[in-house]
């Protein structure tokens, strides 16, 4: 399918020709929703914790002898029934992370470019570099092209005048090509492609 090229000052600079297989697959939800979970399980810590009998600092003596005191019997003063005594059955350190297979989640990243495309909120311009770091040039640029929260992916290295530049503008995400995934996508009411970012995509996902 041909798309406009824009340049950051919102001038045709020629058409691209954007590969059916990668931005005009059929949208499916259910792929999108298990990537988006698939995402967030895998940037889950994981790290709450509480601690076992044994890391409980303490006495091991037993509180009072076994008979005649005329209380339950008890063992040890860190037993969970006590104030400040161990937790049983709490979380421990591990990974939220689950499995998806590789070829679900390059669908996954079809679908998502292919649902900016078919919405009409996907954007490719010639480059995304500037001469100058300045956050207010970029902002009113954006704001010429019409765009309150983009995602821009550029190719396998980012404009660091650029990514400067941007990274002061509320909801606005500079990534390399390599960084493009899911969450991110949907995350953005617009997707800005340079047209270094959509020959990777293309060569990656085809």
């Amino acid at each position: 399918m041909k798309v406009k090229v824009l340049t950051l000052e919102n001038k045709a600079a020629g058409e691209i020709d954007l590969a059916d297989s990668v931005f005009g697959v059929d949208i499916r939800k259910d792929i999108l929703h298990r990537m988006v979970q698939y995402q967030r399980n895998k940037a889950q810590s994981g790290n709450h914790k509480t601690k076992t009998i044994s890391e409980i600092s303490g006495t091991g003596k037993k509180p009072f002898k076994q008979k005649g005191s005329g209380n339950a019997r008890q063992g040890s003063l860190r037993s969970p029934q006590f104030r400040g005594g161990a937790t049983i059955f709490g979380p421990v350190v591990r990974s939220h992370a689950t499995d998806m297979p590789k070829k679900v989640r390059k669908l996954a990243l079809k679908v998502a470019l292919s649902s900016k495309q078919k919405d009409g909120t996907l954007f490719v311009i010639d480059t995304a570099s500037v001469k100058d770091a300045k956050t207010k040039a970029i902002a009113e640029a954006f704001k010429v092209m019409g765009w309150s929260a983009p995602l821009i992916i550029d190719g396998p290295a980012v404009d660091e005048n650029f990514a400067k530049a941007a990274r002061n503008i509320k909801f606005v995400d500079v990534l390399p090509q390599q960084g493009a995934n899911v969450y991110d996508i949907l995350c953005h009411k617009q997707l800005v492609l340079t047209k270094e970012a959509v020959k990777h995509l293309e060569e990656r996902l085809k």
